[in-house]
């Protein structure tokens, strides 16, 4: 199944599910019978929140387009952000790091989270604005101390992430959060997919068009920690929570690792796509 967060004309935010015939509003719908009203209410809710769903649609509940809606992040309320560097080999060589040989982590917060179509402004204090690609996990049971081999029961479903980065003020020091944390720069979307859509995490495609153009091409495949690993590693240090995102790296075809270094300016248009999961669009703006 296939569900989205928009903001609603009241000016709260509203769980959808896509139908042949539109988008269903399931918080409208009033959270009957344990029908979820929230992108983590849904996550956290697991098979009983989808058998809701499930029961609600077969009523035949009205639908709305999706053209009409504004959309909000995917997951708009997560407690955690947690993002993962130089997770692809590719991607480590361009950018002339080693392969690391545990993950490396940095967080992101609600402040940089944006939806799709959503314009996301470059402020002043960079000029360096690079795109990145990613397959994000969305964690549903929550995950404490789980191994590999059962960490992907733990995951309710998947994203499509832009890990927008301010290259200077990322490498001005050894911590990279300072270039990751800015306003929108962690557009989310348009989908949150549940996992029995996605059989294997680890044989995804990856896109990037800039203005049309292709620029990362690449699998889930050439990842150096796979996502079950990655649930595994952090449960191990903190208990992962229903809506928790782990935005799990970025393959080759940044602009850090190109000679000219043209970086995204205003007026650019960034789409990023991840399997099936939908086609996440960013329109860079001044700030």
């Amino acid at each position: 199944m296939r569900f989205l967060s928009f903001h609603a004309g009241d000016g709260t935010t509203h769980l959808g599910v896509e139908t042949d015939g539109g988008i269903v509003d399931l918080t409208a719908a009033g959270g009957a019978d344990g029908l979820p009203v929230s992108a983590t209410a849904l996550a956290a809710g697991g098979p009983d929140a989808l058998d809701a769903v499930r029961a609600l649609l077969e009523t035949g509940p009205p639908a709305t387009s999706v053209d009409g809606l504004r959309l909000a992040p995917a997951v708009p309320d997560p407690e955690k952000i947690v993002c993962v560097g130089a997770n692809y080999r590719k991607h480590s060589a361009e950018a002339g790091l080693p392969v690391p040989e545990n993950p490396i982590y940095f967080a992101k917060y609600r402040n940089s989270l944006a939806g799709h179509g959503q314009a996301v402004a470059i402020p002043a204090a960079t000029t360096q604005v690079d795109y990145e690609v990613e397959l994000v996990a969305v964690i549903g049971r929550p995950a404490r101390e789980v191994s590999p081999s059962e960490a992907l029961d733990h995951v309710f479903g998947y994203a499509t992430g832009n890990d927008l980065s301010a290259r200077e003020l990322q490498t001005r020091t050894s911590q990279w959060m300072y270039g990751k944390i800015l306003d929108g720069f962690a557009p989310l979307g348009p989908y949150l997919v549940t996992a029995d859509e996605v059989p294997d995490p680890q044989q995804l495609e990856l896109r990037t068009w800039v203005n049309g153009a292709i620029r990362q091409d690449a699998n889930t495949s050439d990842m150096v920690f796979d996502v079950a690993t990655l649930v595994s590693d952090l449960s191990q240090a903190m208990t992962l929570q229903p809506g928790d995102l782990i935005y799990t790296g970025t393959p080759e075809g940044v602009i850090l690792g190109t000679a000219e270094r043209i970086w995204l300016r205003p007026g650019d248009l960034v789409e990023c796509e991840v399997g099936g999961l939908g086609r996440l669009s960013t329109t860079l703006v001044e700030g």
